[in-house]
C-alpha cells in the first residue's frame, strides 16, 4: 500500500472561526476521488499570537454553538 498524496486530497470546503486563544477549521477532504469525509481541526495561538496545530480534544460550549453551523453547511458536500 502506498503512502498518502497530498496530490490525491481534494478540499471540497473549508471554513474557520477565531477564538481568543485558537482557532478551529471544519473541512469536507475527498481522497482519491472517494467518499468525502468531515474534518475538524484546531490551532493554538502562543503569546505571539502565533498558530501551530493541536489535538481538536474537548470544546467549550462556545465554540461547539459557533461550530455548529459550519458542520451543517460541510454536510452538504458530503
Amino acid at each position: 500500500m502506498a503512502g498518502f498524496d497530498k496530490n490525491l486530497d481534494k478540499e471540497l470546503f473549508s471554513e474557520s472561526l477565531d477564538f481568543e486563544k485558537s482557532k478551529v477549521t471544519v473541512a469536507v477532504f475527498a481522497y482519491n476521488n472517494g467518499t468525502p469525509k468531515l474534518q475538524i481541526g484546531r490551532e493554538n495561538k502562543n503569546a505571539a499570537g502565533e498558530l501551530s496545530f493541536a489535538k481538536l480534544g474537548r470544546m467549550t460550549k462556545e465554540e461547539v454553538e459557533r461550530v455548529m453551523p459550519l458542520m451543517e453547511k460541510a454536510k452538504k458536500f458530503l
